[in-house]
Formats: C-alpha cells, structure tokens, sequence
C-alpha cells in the first residue's frame, strides 16, 4: 500500500472513534462503544487510558491495518492551557497537562496520550494534536465582559470550525488567511466564531453558557433572574449548572435533545415545538449578526455547520434572516475524524509548522 498514511483518535465520554487514513481517503474507521459500568471502575478519566489503549490496538490487529503506512499519529486535543490554532506536537509538558488536568477533565484529555503512545511503537512517526477546544485567538477587545471579575474566554468547536473555514476557502480556490469567514457550529453545543484572515477574533463560550441556547445549553439567560434563582434557596450549584449545560436548550423546553425528534414533531402540527425551534434559529441568526459588527461588515461567506445543519427546516429559517449579510453555504455533520487526518497531512506535506505546547 502506497501513500501517506495517518492514525487518528478521537475520545469521548462513552466512546472512542478511531480511523486510518492514506492521502486523506479512510481505509479504516471504528466507533468504539464503551460499556459505562466499565468506565465507571475508574476514578479519573486519565485512568481510562491502559484500558481504551489496548482495545484501540486490539481493533487495529483485527482489521490487519498495516503498520507501515502509517506516518503520524493525530488525536483530539484535550483540556490544555489557552494556545493558539494550530497543530501541536506532543511533548512531556502537554503530557504532563493531560494527564493531571489542571484545566478541567474531558475524555478529549486521552487523545494526546493514547497517540504518544502509539506513536512510541512506530519508527520516526510523531504524535500531533490538532485545534483543540481551548484554541484561543480573540482580540482583546472581545475579553471584556461588562465586570472585571468576570472575563470573556475561548471554548468552542475549533477543530471542526477550522476545518471548515479552510476546506471552504480551498473550494473558492482562495486561502483561508485571506478571508473573513462567520462559521455556525450546530450541534449539542453552539459556537458561532468571527475568523479574520486565519483567526477566530470573536466566539461565543458554547460550553459554559454564552450565546444561542442550543439542544441541551441554555446559552445567554437574564442575568438578574439567574442570580435570583441561585439565591433563592431552591436549587444547588450542582443543579443549577445543570440548567445551564444538560439540561437548557431543547432538553428543558421540550424534554429533548434530538433537534430530528423536534423537526418531526413540527411535521405532526406541535406548535409549540415548532415556536421553541424557531427561536433557537432566531437566536443563531442573532449571533451570525453580532459576528458581521466584529468583522464590520467585510464577509466573505457565513459557514453552517454540524449535525442540526442537516435540518432544512432549521437552515431556512437562519438563512432568511442572515442571506443579505454574505453568501451562505451548509456544510451538514461534522467530520472530526478527517479534520483530524487533514490537519496531520498539512504536517507532513509541510504545508504548516508544527508548534510547540510551552
């Protein structure tokens, strides 16, 4: 077998995708279910690592991938210091992040790890991460937040925004440094970032409530009421941070978090359903507005993205409301997997530098 060959893993909460790519074409891709009375023996999501490492290599044996193509390792980057864009080698002190977690604990924290190691076992292959949610890139300007105990911060889709913005941008035949690009992440979490020739100068915090409510996010909710009901003696922290992230959004109108449940339920004439939809396009239009003033006015093209890009329903509803800002066009799913494989391709055909995690 001839070509580029690169392993990408990708792990999460109750899963690990993994998947073998040569010149960016999957030859092999695996979504590992994990059994959760299994992941619950560990105290630590770090304490998963021996065990999805060996069952990774043992999928890898069965479907007889060889070893030799492969010529880097990509995993999913993990909860790490702010850093910029990027693809990242991984060295001791990102190790060291990852595994004591320091910056918070999320299954994304193994992939680094796992790839170091299979890296380990494979003569001159490197293991990178790539764009990891903690990508930080904001004008300073954007990390006021009205109060200066509180700061505006960078948490979003990176890795899959990234991707897009330049995957459009080659499809234009122009580089994404070039271009000024509104990107709509839609999926359990919303993000809706400004990139400015190759920078993400603005981005709602799509993890810890900022922005659209999204299927199980509650987004930006009246600050007065929410420090009244924190007060009011009902409610724990636990609970309430639940209400922001788990159960907002969709699961909280509407007892779901599958947007294709909420379209079907349109069909068959819920008018509530169909009013709580709406307001969550309104409110993506909304942020795809807030982004143009970031950008003054100057965009190239505005990016929908992600698995509820695959609602029609969903899409016109933005589109009606944000078509004369720039050209929309819909990207539907996300596919971290390839994002991955592209990002360690632009490696080794030394379209881009490696950087180093300090």
């Amino acid at each position: 077998m001839e070509g580029i060959g690169i392993l990408t893993i990708n792990p999460g909460s109750t899963s690990t995708k993994i998947g073998v790519f040569v010149n960016l074409n999957p030859i092999f891709l695996k979504n590992i279910n994990h059994v959760p009375e299994e992941l619950a023996r560990f105290d630590k999501i770090t304490d998963q690592f021996d065990y999805r490492k060996e069952i990774i290599a043992a999928q890898l044996n069965n479907a007889e991938v060889p070893h030799e193509v492969v010529k880097a390792v990509v995993g999913r980057g993990g909860l790490l210091h702010p850093i910029e864009s990027g693809v990242y080698e991984v060295n001791e002190r990102m190790k060291q992040d990852l595994r004591n977690s320091p910056f918070g604990e999320h299954a994304s924290n193994l992939g680094g790890l796992i790839a170091d190691a299979f890296a380990q076992k494979l003569t001159g292959v490197k293991a990178y991460i790539a764009n990891p949610v903690v990508v930080d890139e904001l004008d300073d300007i954007a990390r006021y937040s009205g109060h200066p105990l509180f700061n505006r911060i960078s948490i979003f889709h990176a890795l899959n925004q990234k991707a897009v913005a330049r995957s459009h941008a080659k499809s234009v035949m122009r580089r994404y440094e070039d271009m000024n690009i509104i990107v709509a992440h839609l999926g359990g979490g919303i993000t809706v970032g400004a990139h400015y020739q190759g920078r993400v100068i603005d981005v709602n915090n799509g993890l810890d409530g900022e922005g659209p409510f999204s299927p199980e996010r509650s987004g930006t909710l009246p600050v007065g009421d929410l420090v009244r009901a924190c007060f009011s003696g009902k409610y724990t922290q636990k609970e309430m941070m639940q209400m922001i992230k788990g159960g907002g959004g969709l699961v909280g109108y509407l007892g779901t978090n599958n947007a294709y449940d909420v379209e079907m339920r349109i069909t068959e004439g819920d008018k509530e359903a169909e009013k709580i939809f709406e307001a969550m396009a309104y409110q993506v239009a909304k942020e795809i507005g807030a982004m143009s003033a970031v950008l003054m006015g100057d965009v190239d093209a505005i990016l929908i993205t992600g698995g509820i890009a695959h609602s029609k329903w969903f899409v016109n509803k933005v589109i009606e409301r944000v078509h004369k800002v720039a050209p929309v066009h819909v990207y539907p799913g996300e596919d971290e997997m390839k994002a991955l494989a592209m990002n360690g391709m632009r490696v080794l055909t030394g379209e881009t530098e490696v950087k180093v995690y300090h």
